[in-house]
């Protein structure tokens, strides 16, 4: 590899070399650039703060990325060095944001509903069902009739409107109102 006296490759060589390799797929040349690149950049993703391990791997990564995108490099934009030394610190990058995302755990107790005590909660709902069911007896068969359609066999309020015979925004308005008496039931109740 021709060097310079300043200890680095000659620019224009690195260049020619990505080109053969994006062109030829030049293993030769691959290797070289290997042999050249590989101990920069694992000083550089080390120096950003990967252990030795990972600046290996990323190394790896970093090269195949290289071999595969040879011929995307455009010695127009950007030299051979700034290509390379780029595709490392975009891979260090993806592996710190892997690192960062925490893996699922449905087990983990912030996920996991706190359980209520069944006993406690059986005997509420049963209160609940009662005053209710107190509630709706003290409206008119009317109401108690389109609370039981739209709340209890979910029908919606156009398909009650063709049951009853009764125009819809009679039936929006009618249970508006009975609704309104239950709430005032059950407030009183309490």
């Amino acid at each position: 590899m021709p060097v310079r006296s300043n200890g680095k490759a000659d620019p224009a060589y690195l260049a020619a070399l990505l080109k053969s390799v994006g062109h030829d797929r030049d293993r030769a040349a691959f290797a070289e650039l290997f042999q050249y690149f590989g101990p920069r950049v694992k000083a550089y993703l080390m120096r950003q703060g990967a252990n030795e391990a990972q600046a290996e791997e990323l190394v790896q990564e970093s090269m195949i990325m290289v071999w595969r995108r040879a011929e995307s490099f455009d010695v127009s934009k950007s030299g051979a060095s700034t290509w390379i030394f780029t595709i490392a610190r975009n891979k260090r990058i993806d592996a710190l944001r892997r690192e960062k995302r925490p893996e699922f755990d449905p087990e983990d107790p912030a996920l996991v509903p706190a359980a209520a005590d069944a006993a406690d909660t059986m005997v509420e709902a049963g209160q609940q069902s009662a005053r209710l069911s107190v509630a709706i007896k003290s409206l008119s068969k009317e109401q108690a009739d389109l609370v039981r359609m739209a709340y209890f066999e979910d029908k919606a309020h156009g398909m009650i409107a063709e049951e009853t015979t009764l125009p819809l925004g009679t039936v929006k308005s009618r249970l508006r109102l009975a609704l309104g008496h239950l709430r005032k039931a059950l407030v009183e109740e309490q």
